[in-house]
Order: structure tokens, then sequence, then C-alpha cells
């Protein structure tokens, strides 16, 4: 590997979308509020809900705990498109036709959506329409992707199978789902969020929702003890961070993925392509700042904390670049979380049926563009009293006995398996073995915890016991944060929590050496 792709791998920048965005900034809630809705959550499915219920005339408040699209949205690949992979099969043999041509319309609905609110507010986000792929490169997935064109058939999606896709890569066959889009989510969501408080939409950013009271209102406190008093709650915070006996944690479960982006020595010819086959390689471009084509390579997701040393996954990422579109210069790497839920169909509606005035949007499987946006359509139509046509889909409350239980006892046996497994690591090496640069589960005193050592020498250490339901956390080399293996939260350097279901910090030690 050069040492200009080596240096590439050394820095962990923002996201391509973050930095090529000069988004608003947003005071912390430093009082009491008191308005129609709140909404916990500031990606695309809580900034889309916020948007339509202003709209709606409804007095909204919007507090995110870090700063807006600074979560799974901000490191999206930001496909907009129904093809989720191989899906509609899986859902036909789940559910039904009716429920899997639903989720399709929806899905379309969604991106029909997106591309009128851009043509209605006049967005400038690069948008393009573009023909979305799902390829196998082996003969066991051609046989799944081929089942897919016959889900098609049967829905009556236009699609066709090929034989070749226009990149340089060997395969089987591959699905083709004409009409399908791209675009810059966080230029979209700006303008969005400009709207949005231009009707008079309130926000708030690092500002973090500890609980809810439910009373005469439904009451958001947050973690400085000011209270958010409104008839009804949106909780859109990717993990939601108050459960109300619903029980999410056990009925998702999280993971990461890795995306490149890369100035191509091959010219792209344009599309949107997905793998059918594991490991999972994504491919799209965006159009940057000087019109050059940046090459948008994802992929190799696994579950958050497992698997192998994190740095592995961009260097494959890389590999595979070269030889399907040439690397000339890594630009940008970033890696995302995602929820997925146990029938891969997200968790849209009611928290539960016993709390009528919060609702959720989680799950989204990878697709949150579309996804995220149809969490806004129907929340909004739930909350302003209209009936959503796709609203019974994404119910919360559904569950189905099959793939539903047979998910629900291997997520559960398989946090199980991590929790007894981090208790039974004795770490051998000590702090003082840390070089610059470099985490690790430490040996302090007897006692398992996490030692970084930053490029100034200085240890960080901390307990990897996870806040959570005490998993034990492991150590993330690519994004430097100690991630749980049972539900997905990750932590800083120092233990702050970055992603929930989490609220507390790990705890740290000072340590002189």
């Amino acid at each position: 590997m050069d040492s200009q792709h080596h240096n590439a791998f050394s820095e962990t920048p923002e996201p391509y979308w973050r930095e090529s965005t000069k988004l608003p900034l947003f005071k912390k809630l430093d009082q009491n509020v008191k308005v129609d809705v709140t909404v916990v959550g500031g990606g695309i499915a809580g900034i889309t809900t916020a948007y339509l219920l202003a709209k709606g005339g409804k007095k909204v408040a919007l507090i995110d705990a870090d700063q807006l699209l600074n979560g799974t949205t901000g490191h999206t690949t930001a496909k907009i498109s129904a093809q989720h992979g191989l899906i509609y099969e899986e859902l036909i043999q789940h559910f039904g036709e009716e429920f899997a041509k639903k989720y399709y319309l929806s899905q379309t609905k969604a991106m029909q959506f997106i591309q009128d609110t851009i043509t209605n507010e006049h967005i400038e986000c690069h948008f393009s329409e573009q023909d979305a792929y799902v390829y196998a490169t082996t003969d066991h997935y051609a046989g799944k992707v081929q089942k897919e064109y016959e889900a098609y058939q049967k829905l009556g999606i236009n699609g066709a199978i090929m034989e070749n896709i226009p990149l340089d890569l060997p395969i089987k066959n591959a699905l083709v789902m004409k009409n399908q889009a791209q675009f810059h989510p966080l230029k979209y969501l700006k303008a969005l969020i400009d709207s949005y408080t231009g009707m008079g939409g309130q926000i708030f950013e690092g500002t973090k929702a500890k609980t809810i009271n439910e009373g005469d209102s439904t009451q958001v406190v947050t973690e400085d003890g000011y209270h958010l008093d409104s008839e009804y709650v949106v909780i859109s915070s990717h993990f939601p961070f108050y459960d109300g006996m619903g029980f999410y944690y056990t009925k998702m479960h999280a993971e990461r993925s890795y995306i490149l982006g890369v100035k191509a020595k091959k010219d792209y010819p344009g599309g949107m392509y997905i793998s059918a086959d594991d490991p999972t390689r994504s491919l799209r471009y965006e159009e940057d700042e000087n019109g050059e084509k940046l090459i948008l390579i994802g992929g190799d997701k696994h579950k958050t904390g497992q698997g192998k040393d994190t740095m592995e996954h961009y260097k494959a990422l890389q590999a595979f670049a070269e030889e399907v579109v040439g690397v000339e210069e890594v630009r940008y790497r970033w890696s995302a979380q995602d929820l997925i839920t146990l029938d891969k169909v997200p968790y849209i509606g009611k928290l539960t049926e016993k709390h009528p005035g919060i609702f959720v949007a989680t799950g989204f499987n990878k697709w949150g563009m579309t996804s995220g946006t149809l969490a806004g359509q129907i929340l909004s139509d739930q909350i302003l009293g209209n009936h959503h046509i796709y609203a019974d889909v994404y119910s919360p409350s559904r569950f189905v006995a099959d793939p539903s239980i047979k998910h629900f006892f291997k997520e559960n046996l398989n946090v199980a398996g991590e929790l007894i497994k981090g208790k039974l690591h004795i770490p051998a090496r000590k702090p003082e073995d840390l070089n610059k640069g470099e985490g690790d589960v430490v040996n302090l005193n007897g006692r398992r915890c996490g030692g970084f050592r930053d490029e100034s020498g200085k240890l960080h250490i901390v307990d990897t016991t996870c806040t959570h339901l005490g998993c034990e956390t492991e150590w993330n080399h690519g994004d430097h944060t100690w991630d749980c293996p049972c539900h997905g939260s990750r932590f800083s350097i120092d233990g702050e929590v970055i992603e929930g279901p989490a609220k507390k910090p790990l705890e740290k030690f000072e340590l002189n050496d």
C-alpha cells in the first residue's frame, strides 16, 4: 500500500457528506418548553417528521444529543431505492404477496416524496435517477437473484435479469430495478431544516433525552434536567432512548459497515450496485464540489463489537476498489451503524399499544433514505389524524412467528454467548504496554479494562463493562471506539456514549504513568 493510501487510513476524516455541507448550528435546550410534539433524533426520520408536522400546523421541538445529521444519516451511502438487496422473495415467503407488495409500494412512495420535495422546495442536492443492480458472483447467489426476479414478476416490479453489468467485475447474473435514485442527503435535509425553522419549528442540539414521564402530558426529560411537555413524542434516535417495555433491544441487532470515497482511475459508468453475496460490496458515485466523480465503495458488514480488526475491513474495500475501478486516491473513509430488526422490516408507529402518545422509528436495515422518509410520512399522518395506507406493514406491535421467533432466540443466544465470552477473557497486556495510537483490552491490577494511548502519549483507561446490560465492550481499531457486541452501544476513548441503547458512560480511571 503506498504512503498516500496509508495516510488515508491513519486519519479518521468526517464523511464526505458532512465535510461538503455547512449545516446551521443550534443551541442547547436551557429552559422548559411546551409544544404539541417533541421529536427526539435529528436524522432523516426525525427531520422529515418534524418538517411534515410543522407543515400540518403543529408546534414542534426537535432535539438531538449531538449535532443534527451526525448519526447514521450522515454516514450513509445515500441510495434512494426500493431495491433492498434480496428482500422481496423473503417477504413473500414470510408474509405473503400482499405484504411484500405494500412494502414495495410504500418504499416507492417515499422515493417519490423525496423527488417531489426537491422539486417543490427547489433543492440543489445532486439528485439523479439511477438504475439499481443487485449482482451475484457465485452460483448459489445467482439462484437467489433468479428467485428475486421471479418475486419482482409476481409483484409487478419493473426489473430484468442481466448477464453482465457495466463494471469491471465478473458476475454470474444481476437483477436491475429501473429508475431508482441517488442524492446528497445532507444538502437535501439542510433545505428541510431551513424550511422547518422558517415555519417556526424549534431545534436544540447537544440536548440528550434521558427519560419520558407520562401524565397529563408526555414529558421528555433531558440529561440537564429540563423538560419538554407535549401531547406526542416521536423517538427517532436510532436506538430508542426510552423502551417503554417494548424490549426493542431484544428485537434488533446493530451492524457496522464501512465506506471508502475514492478517486478512480477508470471511468465510472453510473448506476448503483450491491452484491447479493457476502462480504457485501456496494458502489455508487457522487459528483464532488469540483465536478469530479467520487466513487463510494461500501460493505464488509459485521455485528457491532464482533469480528476481526476493523482496519481490515477498510483494507478489504480498498482491494476491491483497486480491482473494479482502480484507485488513484482514497479521499475519505468512514463507518456506519445500522439496526436490523428480526424480520428486516422497520418498526414505525406507536412505541407499544400502552403508550398511545409515544411513537418510534427505528431498524431501517441499512435503507434509511426511503425508510426514514417513510417514517416521517407515517408518523406525521398518525399524529395529524390522517390515515396512512401502509402504516400496518411497519407497526412495531407486529410479531410474526416465522421468522421472528427463530431470529429472536438466535439473537438472544448470541447476546448470551457474547456476555459469557467477555466475562471469561482476562487480558495479558498491561496499560503500559500500549504504543501511541494503540488501543486494547488491558489488565489493570487484575481487572479487565480498556486502554488507549493517544498521540501525545496520554493513557485513557475505562472499565470495558457496557452500562446497558453488562456485556464487555471490545476495541474498534478502525474508529477508535469501544463497541458492545450485545446490543451495539458505542463509547469514546474516555467512555462517553456515542450510540445507545446505553445511557451512562463507561467508568473512567485516572492513571499516571
